[in-house]
C-alpha cells in the first residue's frame, strides 16, 4: 500500500487579517519557536510518511526558507521526500489555485503518476497531534472512498467548518460546509483520507459538468457528492485540535499553553514538534525583571514584567514595561514604560515609550474584538494608544 501526504499551504489567510498580509497562514509563529506547518508535517514523519507535498499560492517565499528542502522532518531526499507544488501556466492544469478541491485537481497528472493507493491531504494552519497511519488502516479496513478526521467543537462555533452527522457504526450520513445554523457539533478537522482513484475521477466529473466554473474547496460539491454516494466514514479525534484561522482562536490557543495541565505536549519526547531551529543564545531574564507563567524564546531580552505571554525570539522588553495575556512575535522592541495587554505583536514591531497597546479582558469569552493587533514592522510612538479589537497595518 503506498500512501501520499499533500499539505495545502497556499491558502490567503484573510481572517488573521494584518498578520497575513506578508506571510502564508501555515507560515505564522506559534509558541515562539514554531510555524503552524510544523504541526502536520512532524505527524507526517511521526507516521512514517515518506513523501510528503506541499501545494503552495500565496506568499511562498514566507514558507520556502522554513521548510529547508524538508529537511528538518527527514524528508531531504534523493528520491521521494519532500515535493513542492507551486500553481503554474501552460496547459490544462495551468491557473491559480481556487479552493483546496482545485488544488489537487490541477495537480491531478502528478498525483496519478505518483499513483499512491490512498492521498492523504491535510490543511497547514491547525495544531494537533495524530497519527495518520491510524487513520489510513482504518480507512482501508472499512474500504472507504473517503475518511473524514471528525472532532467535537461547540454548537456555535460549528458554523465555521464542515459539519458532520454520523451513525453509531461511523457512517457520514450528512455533511454540510460551513452552514450559517449547524445541526451537528461534529466538524472536520481538515484532515482527509481519499482512495485515490475514486477522488480523482469524482473531480474529473465535477470538473466536466461545467467547465466554466473551476472547482473550489471539498466542502463545496465534493464531500456532499461522495457522501451521498454512501461511502465516506469518520475518524474520530478525541486529543487537542484548534484551528488557528482567526485573531480570537490564534490567541487562545497560546493562552491555551498557560492551563494548569496544557492541553497540548510541546514537549513529549515520543511524540516532538519538529522545526526550523534558529541559533540564538538563551533568554536572558535581569534582575528587576519579572515573569509569571510565560513562555520565552531564545534570545529574548526581559527587564520589565510578563505575565502568561509568549515571548518570541529576540524581543527586548525594556524595564517598567508590562506585557500581559498577550503574544509577541520576533523581533519585537517594547519600550520603558509601555503596556501591552491581551494582545498580538508582530514580528519587528516597535512600541513606543509609554504607549499602551490593548485593554485588559474580563469576559469569559474572548473575540476578535477583544485582541488588539500590531502589524508586521509598524512603529507605535510614544504615548499612542492602540485599542482592542484595533488593527495596525504593518510596514511594507
Amino acid at each position: 500500500m503506498k500512501a501520499l501526504a499533500l499539505v495545502l499551504a497556499g491558502g490567503e489567510g484573510n481572517r488573521l487579517g494584518v498578520l497575513t498580509d506578508n506571510r502564508a497562514k501555515p507560515a505564522m509563529p506559534f509558541a515562539g519557536v514554531y510555524r503552524l506547518i510544523d504541526f502536520p508535517m512532524s505527524n507526517c514523519l511521526h507516521s512514517g510518511l515518506a513523501d510528503v507535498w506541499i501545494a503552495q499560492q500565496y506568499q511562498p517565499h514566507s514558507l520556502n526558507d522554513h521548510i529547508s528542502n524538508g529537511r528538518p522532518w527527514d524528508l531531504d531526499k534523493t528520491y521521494g521526500g519532500l515535493r513542492l507544488l507551486p500553481p503554474h501556466q501552460g496547459g490544462k492544469e495551468g491557473g491559480w489555485h481556487q479552493g483546496n478541491a482545485d488544488a489537487i485537481f490541477r495537480n491531478r497528472s502528478f498525483i496519478a503518476a505518483a499513483d499512491p493507493d490512498v492521498l492523504i491531504v491535510l490543511s497547514a494552519d491547525h495544531v494537533y497531534k495524530l497519527d495518520y497511519s491510524s487513520v489510513v488502516s482504518h480507512h482501508l479496513e472499512r474500504g472507504a472512498a473517503a475518511t473524514l478526521v471528525t472532532t467535537k467543537v461547540p454548537l456555535e462555533e460549528a458554523s465555521n467548518f464542515g459539519t458532520v452527522e454520523a451513525d453509531g457504526d461511523g457512517n457520514v450520513t450528512d455533511f454540510e460546509y460551513k452552514p450559517d445554523s449547524p445541526r451537528f457539533d461534529l466538524v472536520t478537522t481538515e484532515v482527509f483520507v481519499f482512495s485515490t482513484e475514486k477522488l480523482l475521477a469524482d473531480l474529473e466529473d465535477l470538473a466536466g459538468e461545467d467547465e466554466d466554473e473551476p472547482l473550489e474547496d471539498f466542502g463545496d460539491e465534493l464531500l456532499s457528492r461522495m457522501v451521498s454516494d454512501g461511502a465516506v466514514v469518520e475518524y474520530r479525534l478525541d486529543g487537542y485540535w484548534r484551528d488557528l484561522g482567526q485573531i480570537s482562536s490564534y490567541w487562545s490557543a497560546h493562552m491555551d499553553l498557560f492551563s494548569e495541565r496544557p492541553p497540548l505536549d510541546l514537549d513529549d519526547p515520543d511524540w516532538p514538534v519538529l522545526t526550523l531551529g534558529a541559533q540564538r543564545p538563551p533568554a536572558h531574564v535581569h534582575e528587576k525583571a519579572r515573569n509569571a507563567n510565560s513562555l520565552l524564546s531564545p534570545g529574548c531580552v526581559v527587564r520589565g514584567e510578563i505575565r502568561c505571554s509568549v515571548i518570541g525570539p529576540g524581543v527586548v522588553v525594556e524595564e517598567g514595561a508590562v506585557v500581559n495575556h498577550s503574544v509577541v512575535l520576533d523581533e519585537v522592541r517594547i519600550s520603558a514604560g509601555a503596556t501591552v495587554d491581551h494582545a498580538i505583536i508582530d514580528a519587528g514591531a516597535r512600541i513606543g515609550e509609554r504607549a499602551s497597546v490593548g485593554t485588559s479582558s474580563r469576559a469569559s469569552k474572548v473575540g476578535d474584538e477583544d485582541i488588539a493587533v500590531v502589524g508586521g514592522d509598524c512603529d507605535v510612538e510614544a504615548g499612542a494608544t492602540v485599542g482592542a479589537g484595533e488593527q495596525l497595518p504593518g510596514s511594507e
